[in-house]
């Protein structure tokens, strides 16, 4: 995917998820299956995931540089990040400290999905200041995917957001 893909897919699935939670009852908003996080937690922890970029968009190239380093392999493709993240789901990883949700309720959801939807606004901004080889070259740290390029990063939110929309329809139906 090129930057403009990029900023396509992070708008379009990001809205299916918070279009999604907009039409969820009180009652299916806060609901638990078992242990499995809430919808209302899924939005909160979404939000989690994707505020810290907004600050590593912010950050001068050379600051990431110094921080991170630069990527000494090419960037991975959509399809091969997203094989990946499901291999380390497959082994047991999970979500850990500040990306794990509290309990959340449902007079929450409408100042979420504000939040959620104003954030991904703004992180879609600050891509446009970025060239495609810049995606490539600089690197972030993720949380169970160790060093990834900033354009692996945008594919991983991609996904993600994908992929937590799929486990609340699941939970709730």
């Amino acid at each position: 995917m090129n930057q403009q893909e990029i900023i396509k897919q992070l708008e379009e699935n990001h809205q299916d998820f918070i279009h999604y939670i907009n039409t969820l009852s009180k009652d299916q908003f806060i609901f638990r299956k078992g242990e499995k996080w809430s919808a209302g937690q899924q939005l909160e922890h979404i939000c989690r995931a994707v505020s810290p970029l907004n600050l590593a968009f912010s950050l001068p190239n050379f600051v990431l540089k110094m921080l991170f380093g630069k990527a000494n392999r090419p960037s991975k493709s959509y399809e091969e990040l997203v094989k990946k993240y499901q291999d380390k789901l497959q082994n047991g990883a999970t979500a850990t400290g500040r990306f794990v949700p509290p309990v959340i309720k449902t007079e929450q959801k409408e100042r979420l999905c504000k939040k959620l939807s104003k954030t991904v606004d703004t992180l879609n901004q600050k891509i446009r200041n970025y060239t495609e080889q810049e995606l490539d070259t600089f690197i972030l740290p993720h949380p169970l995917l160790g060093k990834v390029t900033i354009r692996e990063m945008l594919y991983f939110t991609i996904y993600h957001v994908e992929h937590h929309l799929g486990i609340c329809k699941r939970d709730i139906s």
